[in-house]
């Protein structure tokens, strides 16, 4: 049962994930060219491709356990225990929330191909650029206009689902796979604490998502998690760990995308102040679904987003993300190559195109080119909410989860009182989640949950 996409289509990405993990695809090609639609003999393809070795000479070290993670990370910055008074955290928790909102927001009308991977021989985001050149909101300043010159002169066409989220139409937050895991991340640590795990996060989601509110990675672990478990017999396998393994591989070539980086936010406020727990619980809930850099992203992004909390320094909290994922790995590379690129970039536009050239190899939606933008956005940027996000979502690629990730940074580093009235007061405070509960619900109460969890965690931890 193929899932996201037929399964040639899976196979097919398949071939690119294997090369990337540094195994020789091309004495599989023939073979796969001539299976046709045969489910048997793609399947044949399939079970070859997952037998192929890792290249000696694969410069990289991406293991996917925690220990062995930890083992292979680089040396910790120091930080600080944060000195806030209960005003101030308060202050913190709903700058992430409305700051994550409004960086979504932004960049969710702009979650289409020709904005993601590019469309008529330009990049996706010399797209974005003229799209709010074609509505005169040149340089980007506002939430995305619905409508362009752009249409007529060169076919650009925003989300059709994201109307709402258009500068002509923006009333609250509406419902999207960012802020629906951020909501199911605060609903978990309200339920479980700390104590929970892969098999918890999967129960989550069958409990609280419907099949078709899943993507990429999430559907083919989601649809594993289905054979592997039961509505009526819900307990926990005794070789759940054996299972995990095929819950998170089987038929899953979007394993190191993006989708569990998306889903740090909820874990990460509960963890405020903490990075190294914070990546940890990233990697019970990353490791459900993804392996590697997938499980890498959602640990970096979780713990800059723990430490900004507390601290302020933008180079310091790169460095800080960089100590909880292993320092050889290919992300760890990468973020590094975004901090030199951005180190030498004199301009926005000059800054989203060298981020683009260097990363373009990788699907738009994919951790390590996204988390490099994130990064490249955020030391751009620096106390700059507006240029932050702006220049995530500028970037193309995945749009809203960009907007949405540096949003949550910078929302928790400048506090809810420094962030600009333009880009939170459309919201009035509102929140819509297709989730029981929080439909709709005020951000300001989701901020208070999150800050009642993370005092309830630091009596816990």
């Amino acid at each position: 049962m193929p899932g996201w996409d037929t399964l040639r289509g899976l196979i097919e990405e398949e071939f690119i994930e294997r090369e990337q993990e540094g195994c020789d695809v091309s004495g599989l090609k023939g073979k796969f060219d001539a299976a046709g639609m045969a489910e048997p003999a793609l399947m044949e393809v399939y079970r070859d491709l997952q037998s192929l070795p890792v290249k000696v000479d694969f410069p990289y070290y991406e293991p996917s356990d925690l220990a062995e993670i930890r083992a292979a990370r680089p040396p910790a910055p120091s930080i600080g225990a944060g000195s806030l008074s209960e005003e101030g955290w308060q202050d913190k928790f709903r700058g992430a929330w409305l700051g994550r909102s409004a960086g979504c927001a932004l960049g969710k009308p702009l979650e289409t191909w020709c904005f993601m991977n590019g469309a008529g021989g330009r990049p996706g985001w010399k797209n974005v650029q003229l799209w709010f050149e074609g509505a005169d909101a040149w340089p980007v300043a506002d939430y995305t206009p619905g409508h362009s010159r752009a249409e007529a002169e060169y076919g650009l066409n925003t989300a059709s689902s994201s109307h709402r989220s258009e500068r002509e139409n923006i009333a609250f937050m509406e419902s999207d796979d960012d802020i629906r895991y951020t909501v199911l991340g605060l609903l978990l640590l309200e339920q479980k604490g700390l104590n929970f795990d892969s098999w918890d996060i999967g129960k989550l989601w069958h409990s609280h998502l419907q099949y078709s509110q899943v993507c990429t990675a999430e559907t083919q672990a989601y649809l594993n998690f289905a054979q592997v478990t039961s509505h009526i017999h819900p307990s926990r396998p005794d070789d759940w760990q054996e299972k995990l393994d095929w819950v998170r591989n089987y038929l899953n070539p979007y394993r190191e995308w993006i989708g569990a980086q998306i889903r740090a936010d909820g874990f990460a406020y509960g963890a405020a102040g903490n990075p190294e727990l914070a990546a940890e619980l990233a990697w019970r809930d990353a490791s459900f679904s993804h392996v590697k850099n997938g499980i890498y992203g959602e640990m970096y992004v979780a713990a800059l987003i723990a430490a900004a909390f507390v601290e302020s320094d933008i180079e310091k909290l790169v460095e800080i993300g960089l100590s909880q994922i292993p320092a050889n790995s290919r992300l760890a590379h990468d973020i590094r190559q975004a901090v030199e690129i951005t180190r030498s970039s004199s301009s926005q536009l000059e800054l989203v195109e060298r981020i683009h050239e260097a990363f373009k190899h990788y699907n738009p939606v994919h951790t390590n080119n996204n988390a490099a933008l994130v990064t490249a956005s955020l030391l751009y940027a620096g106390d700059d909410y507006e240029k932050a996000i702006t220049t995530s979502v500028l970037g193309g690629w995945d749009t809203d989860c960009n907007g949405a990730t540096v949003g949550s940074i910078m929302g928790a580093k400048l506090g809810a009182a420094a962030l600009p009235a333009k880009w939170t007061a459309p919201l009035h405070d509102l929140l819509y989640a297709e989730v029981n509960g929080f439909q709709p619900i005020s951000i300001s109460e989701c901020a208070d949950r999150s800050y009642q969890v993370f005092r309830k965690l630091q009596q816990q931890s």
